[in-house]
């Protein structure tokens, strides 16, 4: 499975915006695009950075879906996030696979 993670560092002052927001329309535009199976949203609890930090986590069944996906979607959404909350965050994504054991 692929793992496609951005973590987003949040001015205390925009928490409960920016969570609705991710919440009603972010995470189901993103989901809509049919390049992902399931997301996961997480808060660090335990971050050195200041602000509060969030992980948004979407699983791909395989590479060409997120490629798709990069291809296709993610700087639309990448720049519609910045417009909604401009200089009130940092956000840095990596991408992952898993490991079978």
């Amino acid at each position: 499975m692929i793992v496609y993670n951005d973590t987003v560092i949040l001015d205390d002052t925009v928490e409960q915006e920016w969570l609705a927001w991710i919440k009603e329309v972010h995470i189901p535009a993103i989901m809509a695009t049919g390049c992902f199976s399931s997301y996961r949203l997480l808060t660090i609890i335990d971050s050195p950075n200041d602000g509060i930090t969030y992980c948004l986590q979407f699983n791909a069944d395989t590479i060409e879906q997120f490629q798709d996906y990069y291809r296709t979607h993610l700087f639309k959404f990448q720049e519609i996030h910045q417009l909604q909350f401009n200089e009130r965050f940092v956000l840095f994504n990596t991408l992952m696979k898993t490991v079978d054991e």
